[in-house]
């Protein structure tokens, strides 16, 4: 009997009909491999998942396959987004075995879970043998295989083992990180490494913090050079926005195609604030259409974000987004079809299959004359169009705590970005303005779709689809992007509520997640225990549960004026610096916020009854030093601690700058302003 029609899971949901008879992860499925004395095959992926897909439909949806499972074994299908715990103690044993990782993950445990096989894709004919091989080593050779899985415990033990050497984040630290990053670089084509190529979104915005700070040229020349070569390559949606998970080349040219939450919450971030230091103007473009793209294919009205796009459409990658010649010019017409095939790079040969491109800009469409700027605008509209009448790819369209906190900060950092840059004489503030309004709201339906829906009698649960949480309890990630988020929607609202709220969640977080050496666990300690508790340091696909939770622990103690939660993150970073000095490209938010502490980071209040359109409010945002926070309003507005006791001058508005809470004197002007903050 397979179990997972009431799942929450899209990922479940998508194996409820094979003929495996799948469980959740549960301990009632264990129970039963015990009582069958029978190993369990656990299964992980995640809903838009290409080779997940082709696993399930080679394998878990074939009769032999299905009975072959069932015989032998007590099938578990696990979603990752949902149980990342789950993902991480069981990934790390796969990566201690064969040297790699990836989805879909395919462990053999015992009945207890202990695993002692693990690989990951397996065609449908190997993996016929494997499963015959592991039932026959299970009936045959229990002590060896008991063996082999205790010792592969002992090494994921040691792998999330807490109680490393510590040290302080200094500035020769990330001058080093930074350096590292500019030895690893990809001068020809941008980012870090070779195929595939993820878009270092983390790394940049450190490398941007490290320019505002020391006026390194190099950390914002490799900045800018990375984000022109993802925003001209086919990783970036040319017509809706968005970016895919990677590149399958190290040229940034063809995707693979899923688009996931946090990716785009994060490269949002990191063109936003682009925009903010440099003013540049693909910068602009780039961060307003990945805004939209969010608000218009993530957002699900009165809930939160969606979690990602499907890789596939129709169980066909690129279906939806490649072209032809040929089909261009039936979109546009013989004049503009050849003219976006150039633009677009576009050919007969193509650069995906069967003679398909993904589109990718040959030339610049920003810093041009008006009219081609126009035409292709126009271009982009009608090919849109066209696109649309396609078989669109399935949305996962789960809402993860942590993502959306994710998305959340960045929004609100675009609109803050945004409205220091708006200018009625802007030939798309129109575009601008209307983007905003929708990424506003959808903003707000996501904060106060975490703290009404995820938040359970004061602790923070991980998931939830059609407005029902589901059980999995948060992790470390979830408390500290979701704190972290509370805390940009205080600074960018001046309601007291988000404040409260993210205070609420990092105080459970020291009281469970805490680790004796001053770093944290990633599961709470009252949470269901695996065969070992996850406590990974670095930053991978989203910032580590421990840098989520420094960064709003900064973020909260700078608003509040808490001693006691900045000394929690200098102690949790201290745990992480060691490795920041040997592996930047895997700390790159752990840096992030090491720059905000070194810078201070800056609590920056002005007092105004107009806390959008004040000229100190823009000069604020716009010189703010790295991580600095920024809060406007009445003077003593309740639940704001940092307007409290900052009355007007003179009866004008007024900025208050401290740092690591020391105090300047209250300027007016803005010239003053931005000496105090250079």
């Amino acid at each position: 009997m397979n179990r997972l029609a009431d799942a929450t899971s899209p990922y479940l949901l998508q194996h409820a009909d094979n003929p495996v008879d799948w469980w959740p992860w549960c301990a009632e499925a264990f129970a039963e491999a015990k009582r069958r004395d029978v190993p369990v095959l656990i299964s992980v992926g995640y809903a838009a998942c290409h080779w997940c897909h082709v696993m399930a439909h080679e394998s878990f949806e074939n009769e032999q396959v299905g009975a072959l499972v069932n015989d032998d074994f007590v099938a578990i299908k696990v979603d990752r987004e949902e149980r990342p715990d789950v993902d991480a103690v069981y990934m790390t044993a796969t990566q201690a075995m064969t040297g790699q990782g990836g989805w879909p993950m395919t462990v053999f445990a015992t009945p207890d879970g202990t695993p002692f096989f693990c690989g990951t894709y397996f065609p449908r004919a190997n993996f016929v043998r494997l499963l015959q091989s592991v039932a026959t080593a299970w009936r045959d050779q229990r002590e060896a295989v008991l063996r082999q899985g205790a010792a592969v415990v002992e090494a994921i033990g040691g792998a999330q083992a807490v109680g490393g050497p510590t040290a302080p984040l200094t500035a020769e630290l990330l001058d080093s990180a930074a350096d590292q990053l500019s030895r690893e670089y990809d001068a020809t084509n941008g980012g870090f490494g070779g195929a595939p190529k993820f878009p270092p979104h983390m790394n940049l915005l450190f490398l941007l913090r490290h320019h505002q700070r020391t006026g390194s040229a190099r950390s914002l020349e490799i900045a800018r050079h990375t984000a022109e070569a993802m925003a001209r390559g086919g990783i970036h949606d040319q017509l809706a926005g968005g970016f895919a998970r990677y590149s399958v080349d190290a040229h940034w040219t063809v995707p693979h195609f899923e688009k996931m939450l946090y990716d785009n919450a994060l490269l949002l971030r990191f063109y936003a604030q682009l925009w903010r230091l440099t003013g540049d103007r693909m910068a602009r473009r780039v961060a307003r259409d990945t805004a939209r793209f969010l608000a218009d294919e993530l957002h699900r009205a009165g809930e939160g974000f969606a979690s990602a796009l499907d890789a596939d459409t129709e169980g066909v990658e690129g279906l939806t987004y490649a072209w032809t010649p040929a089909q261009l010019v039936e979109a546009l017409g013989e004049a503009d079809g050849r003219w976006a095939a150039d633009l677009f790079e576009v050919t007969e040969k193509g650069t995906f299959e069967h003679g398909t491109s993904v589109l990718r800009l040959a030339r610049d469409v920003d810093d041009v004359d008006p009219e081609i700027r126009a035409r292709w605008r126009d271009v982009v509209g009608r090919l849109l169009v066209a696109r649309d009448t396609r078989p669109q790819p399935a949305r996962d369209d789960k809402v993860v705590a942590a993502w959306n906190g994710l998305a959340i900060t960045a929004i609100a950092e675009f609109l803050r970005v945004a409205a220091l840059y708006a200018s009625p004489d802007d030939e798309d503030a129109n575009l601008m303005e209307g983007v905003t309004i929708v990424v506003d709201g959808a903003m707000r339906d996501a904060a106060e779709h975490l703290a009404a829906v995820h938040i359970v009698n004061g602790r923070l649960r991980r998931a939830s689809r059609d407005k029902v949480v589901g059980e999995p309890a948060g992790v470390l990630e979830d408390y500290g992007c979701v704190a972290e988020a509370f805390c940009a929607m205080h600074q960018l609202t001046g309601e007291g509520r988000w404040l409260e709220l993210a205070g609420g969640l990092l105080d459970v977080a020291l009281a469970r997640f805490a680790a004796p050496d001053g770093g944290f666990y990633d599961t709470a300690d009252d949470a269901e225990q695996l065969v070992a508790r996850p406590a990974d340091p670095t930053d991978n696909a989203t910032p580590s549960g421990r840098s989520s939770i420094v960064a709003a622990l900064v973020a909260y103690a700078a608003l509040t004026g808490e001693s006691r939660y900045r000394e929690a993150a200098e102690a949790a970073l201290a745990t992480v610096a060691p490795i920041v000095g040997r592996h930047a490209r895997f700390t790159g938010y752990a840096a992030t916020v090491g720059e905000a502490l070194l810078s201070g980071p800056y609590e920056i209040a002005v007092a105004t009854d107009d806390a959008v359109g004040d000229p100190l409010v823009a000069a604020a945002v716009r010189h703010a030093p790295p991580g600095a926070v920024v809060v406007a309003g009445r003077p003593d507005q309740p639940g704001v601690p940092l307007l409290a006791d900052r009355p007007l001058v003179d009866g004008r508005p007024t900025a208050y700058v401290c740092r690591g809470f020391v105090c300047q004197r209250p300027v007016t002007s803005v010239d003053d302003l931005v000496a105090q903050l250079g």
